[in-house]
Order: C-alpha cells, then structure tokens, then sequence
C-alpha cells in the first residue's frame, strides 16, 4: 500500500507511489529532485505516482489525492506515473491537482527546477513529453531507498508489445534498455550502501538489450553485473515473458547461488484460446515446460505468476484451463487481477463478462494459489536457510516466502535489510514461523 501523507509529515517531500518496482525505483529518484524544489520554494510538495495497469488503481490514486489535499492544504500536489501521462488533462482536472508530470519529465532535474520558480497558474500545469518518441533511458543514480531493506535497480523500460487488454505501452514508450555500465554503477553504488538483495526491474526485462551497441541479452548482462559487483549476494528479477529466456539466463538459474531460486512469470492466463485474444506471445505449453526446465537445472526453484481473471469472452472451460495452470505449474506466488477495461485497448471492445463473475472467478485464482503455497511452505519447515530482514521480525526466504522471525534467548532482533542464517520451524496462516540461528547451524 501506498504511504499515507495523513500520518505527519517526515522532512522532505511526500511520495504516494501507487503499481509496480519501477515505480518505486523511479520515486526515489523523484525524491531527490522533488527534495531540491522544496529546499529552494520552501512550499512543502506531495507527489503522486500512479499505475494505470486497472481502474482500481486509478480509483486508489484519485483518492489518495483528495485526502493528501485535507492533510496538506498548503501543499502543492504534484501528479505524475503512467495514469498521468496517458490522460494528462484528466488529472490536470481534479481541483487538488497543482502541476501533471509525464513519465520521461518526472526523471529529469529540470523538470522540477522549473516548478520550483513558483506556484501554478489557476489550471494545474502540464509538462508531459510525448512519450512514443523517447528512444534512450538514462541511468540514475540512487544511494538508498526510503523505508525499504532491498533496492530496486531499473534496466529496461517501455515495451513493444501490444497486448490487447493493456495500455502501459501508451503510458512507457517503446522498449529501452540501459547500458550495462549504468546498471553496474547503479548496482555497485547501492551494494556499498548496505543493501544485500538489488531486484532488477522494467517493464518487459526480457526484452532487454537489443538496442543497445552488441545486442546483448538479459542473461549476458546479469552475467556482467554479477562478475563485476560480487559484493552483491542477492539478485531477483523482476516479471518475464515466459518464451524470451535467453541461454546464458538459463545458465544462470541453474549455475548462479546468487540468482534467487523465485521466478515470477507474466503468465496471463492458461487457455491457449484466451492467450491469442489477448495477443500474447505464448501459449500453455510454454508455461509449463519453461517451469519443468527451470526445476530441473534448480530442484526446489519458487514460482509466481502474474494471472487475469474473466478476460472477455473467457468460458468457464477457458477459465477451468487457467485454474489448472496453477496446480500443474506449482504457481505458488500469484497476483491475480479481474479483468479491467482500459479505454482504447482492443479487450474494450470484445465482449465482456459481468464484474462478479470476473471477481468471482480472481478469488478461485487466488484460492487456488494459497492451496499451492500451503504445500510449498510445509515442505520447508525444518530446513535452515537465510533471510532478507525486510522489517523487525519478518524476513524473506531466498523463495519469496515471508518468515515471522523470533531470535533465540536475548539476542538483539537483526535490522531491517541484514541477511541472516534462520531455522523454519513452521506455518502460520501465509507464512513460515523462524528462528535466527547461528552460521555454523546452515546445512
């Protein structure tokens, strides 16, 4: 959830970032030029960065608006994200709203010089760069991350794909990557910070490279990134598309102790019908064999899957299809989405199921998924492993699953972003019980 600028407000500018880690990883960089705005105006500022991947979120940012405005009436309320630079003027139009910033404005240091000359006209003003035309995406350079015990590193952006239900294309630009001494920089600097596990995120990271001088591949630059920053000891990624994995990546799932044992595909659904209507690259089949092949070059591997609920003209067989996927794919890490109508998207068009049954369908998803991870965390209580602290007394297993953490007699509690050595001793509801061991107790 979103941080709530209600709660008081903490020096420097107010950040309500709404979707998904290149959200986040953008926000900190907004932090710092937002920061410099409000040191030099001396108005305090909120910003709003949105998600424009359903309706809901873009009800949740519209809210989160108005009770920033009754929280902070002297603030000037800043709104940027995809929502923001797919429909500008819509956002420009909320009476709290003091200035909309594109997805590519919100990056750059001018941007936010040229708000700090003073307050807004009586419209909200708009800097918004078209984004279609954007063919390059910077690298920046970024200490820390507020409040978080892992950082996001952004290596790809935008995406050429069209999927029919989906208008982040519109609000990204086309696919962009960044180059491989960038990321190391980025990814060198925040290792020296401190931070133990670096997520690499973007908007479709699989597609990473081909614009780039040699062409290189996603795999071929965790390779590079891994060989010239070894003080990093975690590396995630962020979504795939399950048919774009290249063979040194492969090698990597299968060869790399630092390449986590959790892949989260951008699965989308299960029945091969549904899948060519939404425009995806994949079929079922590709899904299952990529989870067969991964867990075998990595026994024990975790995945998660992001999965729509009550597509347009999605049958009940269709959907039974999708269910399966679930079990068939051991897919115990879900984020499941009822379909959402995205103006000027071709799913808008085709016919479209009643929103009960959409969300009636997403809680069988969802069911169906908990089933899943039920079985995965008892397979591993008893086992010792380690531990991202991501908060005091709960941390995160190398597999994603969360670990409620005790520590043994009265040692102090290890601090949020430490690596620890922890024994699971059991289940509790969504998550495992543990206790912080020793390094001589690892197996």
């Amino acid at each position: 959830m979103p941080d709530d600028p209600s709660q008081g407000r903490e020096p420097g500018p107010a950040l309500i970032t709404f979707g998904c880690r290149l959200n986040a990883y953008e926000s900190e960089v907004i932090r710092r030029h937002a920061g410099a705005v409000e040191a030099e105006s001396g108005v305090p500022l909120v910003v709003v960065n949105t998600c424009a991947v359903t309706a809901e979120a873009e009800r949740q940012a519209r809210q989160a608006i108005r009770k920033a405005r009754r929280a902070n009436p002297e603030a000037r309320i800043v709104v940027t994200g995809c929502a923001a630079q797919i429909a500008p003027e819509s956002w420009a139009a909320l009476p709290e709203v003091d200035h909309v910033l594109g997805n590519e404005d919100k990056l750059r240091a001018e941007t936010w010089q040229r708000l700090a000359a003073g307050p807004s006209d009586a419209a909200a003003s708009l800097q918004v760069t078209d984004i279609q035309e954007v063919r390059e995406t910077a690298g920046h350079l970024i200490e820390g991350f507020e409040g978080r015990a892992r950082a996001f590193v952004q290596v790809q952006q935008g995406c050429d794909h069209r999927c029919t239900f989906c208008v982040i294309p519109y609000g990204r630009g086309p696919s962009r990557s960044v180059p491989i001494g960038e990321i190391v920089r980025q990814v060198r600097t925040l290792a020296k910070s401190g931070y133990c596990e670096i997520v690499l995120s973007g908007v479709d990271i699989t597609a990473y490279g081909p614009d780039l001088p040699g062409s290189p591949t996603l795999g071929q630059m965790v390779r590079r990134l891994l060989a010239q920053v070894p003080e990093v000891t975690r590396l995630r990624l962020s979504s795939l598309d399950p048919v774009e994995i290249d063979d040194d990546l492969w090698r990597l799932i299968a060869e790399e102790p630092r390449l986590m044992p959790h892949l989260h595909l951008s699965a989308q659904a299960g029945d091969d019908l549904i899948l060519k209507r939404m425009k995806r690259r994949h079929a079922r089949a590709d899904v299952v064999a990529l989870c067969d092949r991964a867990r075998t070059l990595r026994p024990g591997i975790a995945f998660g899957a992001d999965l729509i609920a009550g597509f347009p003209t999605e049958s009940e067989a269709m959907f039974a299809n999708s269910l399966a996927l679930v079990e068939d794919c051991d897919l115990a890490f879900l984020h499941v989405f009822p379909y959402s109508e995205r103006p000027g998207t071709p799913a808008a068009r085709m016919p479209a199921l009643p929103m009960a049954e959409r969300k009636a369908r997403a809680a069988r998803l969802r069911a169906a998924g908990e089933a899943v991870l039920a079985g995965f965390l008892q397979a591993q209580v008893g086992r010792v492993t380690d531990a991202l602290i991501e908060q005091p007394g709960l941390g995160r297993t190398p597999h994603f699953a969360r670990v409620a953490l005790a520590t043994a007699g009265d040692g102090p509690s290890p601090e949020p972003g430490a690596v620890v050595p922890v024994r699971l001793t059991g289940v509790a509801g969504d998550r495992l019980t543990g206790m912080v061991c020793s390094r001589s107790d690892k197996t």
